[in-house]
């Protein structure tokens, strides 16, 4: 794949990234704002929104046109940020930059590695996502359960997972070749996925953090 390809994907990541952190950080100094989000009513349809437009991005992303692209993922980056709002009441911001530091970090190395691996991770990938839906489940099963040492295992569980299709998501990325998909779509498909990947690692490590 074309270098510069790579390069838009990582642009539109950081860009999804940074809507949805400036959007989170203004709700959370916004009582009102911060009520109205989580109400059961509201939180429930944001949480559709976002479900809904990851699905029309993965399967539309053939058909749409380049500016109708970004926008779905601005949009989906935007609504992500209403309902991470939550974060910036339960940590400092200190907290929180330095777990997206750490993260970073983390997201970095992985990508590099499926950027320069000559392994093939098709089949790691399938094995991550078989793994990764086993552990979905028993984060169901947990919630009526309760576990905390056993919410533990699964947030360490997830950080590793999403550390290995990180890797896996930029070698398909990187092997991607498909004169159907115009190399703008292109690039906005790729930064959705490593921004998921990066959110998930993120997430879970903040939910091991402890503040002071």
């Amino acid at each position: 794949m074309d270098n510069k390809v790579i390069s838009k994907v990582f642009l539109w990541m950081f860009i999804g990234l940074f809507v949805t952190f400036l959007t989170g950080y203004v709700i959370s100094i916004n009582e009102k704002m911060l009520i109205s989000v989580f109400s059961t009513s509201s939180y429930i349809i944001f949480s559709i929104i976002e479900i809904v437009l990851v699905i029309i991005l993965s399967a539309r992303i053939k058909k749409m046109k380049p500016t109708t692209c970004r926008i779905f993922f601005l949009l989906y980056s935007f609504i992500s940020g209403l309902t991470f709002s939550s974060i910036f009441i339960a940590y400092s911001v200190k907290s929180i930059i330095y777990v997206f530091l750490v993260s970073a970090i983390i997201f970095g190395l992985f990508s590099l590695i499926g950027y320069t691996t000559k392994i093939n991770l098709n089949k790691v990938g399938i094995y991550l996502m078989m793994a990764l839906f086993g552990i979905i489940i028993c984060s169901i099963i947990n919630i009526f359960v309760g576990s905390q040492s056993f919410d533990l295992f699964l947030s360490w569980a997830i950080i590793l997972i999403f550390m290995g299709i990180t890797a896996y998501d930029i070698q398909k990325i990187k092997n991607i070749y498909t004169s159907t998909i115009c190399k703008d779509n292109l690039a906005i498909y790729g930064a959705l996925q490593l921004y998921l990947d990066y959110i998930n690692v993120f997430l879970n490590l903040l939910r091991l953090f402890k503040d002071d």
